[in-house]
């Protein structure tokens, strides 16, 4: 695998995390990783996650291609980093920029703290999750590989089993809890951002408008017809995001 590779080149997680963020060798560099991190993540924000390669990130930041490799040794381990760096946000209530600093007290800011309403701080946890996704959309694509978590990952993990805790599930529970949330919220998105794409379309929105129709009057589909033919409900993508996660945490069971 070249080093502009998907992989996370077999980096040692311990090595990535809890080892120095700086090269232990020649003079001090005069950029972080921190630093590098955050020109790779701009860069996938603007012009998506396909832009994001070595040699582009270090033109951005103006250091040779052999330089950056002192931090990122492939893209793989520099995706693992933008994805840390971006969950700082949930740390902060949603602010961007959130992960230039190490959580300080291991979670979110005081105002995001477990009320005991588990299922109503589930709920906030996902909207966090939503608009991260939403500022970030090459993030729910990321998501759906094996990453290591981070700090700033770690930190929010916490906050998230500290939610669950009136539960009373077991830790294993906890955690599938989470990664369920997690993967729902990864895929509305993923499905909300290509609708909008849709919507900029109308001729493309039109015709699957006309399409449904042609098939809701063909009798061969009755109920798709009922269905259809039902009350509209808001549409925005916020009340539709709303509705399905209220579907998905009302019906926890956690007997």
């Amino acid at each position: 695998m070249t080093r502009d590779g998907g992989g996370a080149g077999g980096v040692d997680p311990q090595q990535l995390w809890l080892g120095p963020a700086l090269p232990r060798r020649g003079r001090r560099p005069a950029h972080s990783r921190e630093a590098i991190t955050a020109a790779a993540v701009a860069l996938a924000d603007a012009e998506g996650l396909e832009a994001v390669t070595m040699r582009k990130v270090a033109s951005q930041v103006d250091v040779s291609v052999m330089s950056l490799y002192s931090y990122a040794p492939d893209k793989g381990t520099l995706l693992e980093l933008m994805v840390d760096h971006v969950s700082g946000e949930l740390l902060t209530g949603g602010e961007p920029g959130g992960g230039a600093q190490p959580p300080p007290h291991g979670g979110p800011s005081a105002s995001y703290a477990p009320t005991g309403d588990w299922r109503a701080d589930l709920k906030t946890i996902a909207h966090l999750q939503r608009a991260l996704m939403l500022r970030h959309p090459w993030l729910p694509a990321v998501l759906s590989t094996r990453r290591t978590p981070g700090p700033h990952t770690l930190a929010f993990l916490e906050h998230a089993l500290a939610v669950l805790r009136p539960t009373g599930l077991d830790g294993a529970a906890k955690l599938e809890i989470f990664a369920q949330l997690t993967s729902f919220v990864a895929a509305h998105v993923g499905h909300e951002l290509a609708q909008a794409a849709t919507a900029r379309s109308p001729e493309r929105a039109a015709a699957e408008a006309r399409y449904l129709a042609a098939v809701a009057a063909d009798g061969h589909h009755p109920e798709l017809a009922e269905a259809l033919a039902a009350p509209g409900r808001s549409l925005t993508p916020e009340a539709t995001f709303t509705r399905f996660l209220n579907r998905l945490t009302d019906g926890l069971d956690t007997s």
